[in-house]
């Protein structure tokens, strides 16, 4: 298989990317790893890194928020193949991950043999999901479409807002005036329909999962 492959591989713990990095390895002969333990250093990763191949992503590394992190990055990098790789099986949630435009979704409990089958599927260009884990659900897409319309800084904001941080505290983390958050959080409300930031949190945990 070709060698000129990047991959990114965002996850935040070690022992898991070092497996995934030993399958990776097994797969394709040579390819370009890197790798984030963060939603904030895979943003940055992806600022500087020109056309990465692949995504693997957690959706519960810091930041990411649940369904809300892959919701963003898919709306940012929409050619960007993206497969998520988690703890949580249940078909509810790879039917999320797949209406949320995942290329693929590989369960952590997968084995080497398992990992490096999907791996060589999905970088063949067919998306890769667990046979049977797909269910008719109809996943909160209107939802998503809100979440996508943010702005990075915005999507950034809202994860701020989420974790208890007030416009003040926002303001200082960004480096930015308490007005120009206030400014921010005008535009949030707006897009995602609601009125203050208790009901913005509550919509932002329903994207969620155990991930």
């Amino acid at each position: 298989m070709d060698s000129t492959y990047t991959i990114i591989i965002a996850d935040d713990h070690p022992l898991f990317r070092n497996a995934l990095f030993q399958s990776i390895h097994m797969a394709i002969s040579g390819a370009n790893l890197l790798e984030a333990d963060s939603l904030e250093a895979l943003l940055a990763l992806l600022g500087k890194e020109s056309d990465p191949d692949l995504l693997l992503l957690d959706l519960k590394m810091p930041g990411a928020n649940g369904m809300s992190g892959l919701i963003h990055l898919r709306a940012e990098y929409p050619d960007l193949p993206i497969v998520v790789v988690s703890a949580s099986e249940e078909p509810s949630v790879v039917t999320q991950v797949k209406s949320h435009g995942a290329f693929g979704f590989i369960p952590k409990s997968s084995d080497m043999r398992e990992l490096i089958s999907a791996l060589n599927q999905v970088l063949n260009g067919e998306p890769f999901f667990p046979e049977g884990s797909i269910t008719n659900n109809a996943a909160c897409n209107d939802l998503a479409e809100k979440i996508a319309s943010l702005t990075p800084q915005q999507y950034k904001v809202l994860g701020m807002l989420s974790d208890g941080l007030l416009n003040k505290q926002i303001a200082y983390e960004l480096n930015v005036s308490e007005a120009t958050i206030k400014a921010h959080m005008t535009a949030i409300f707006r897009k995602l329909g609601v009125k203050n930031r208790t009901q913005a949190v509550i919509l932002l945990q329903q994207l969620e999962t155990d991930a």
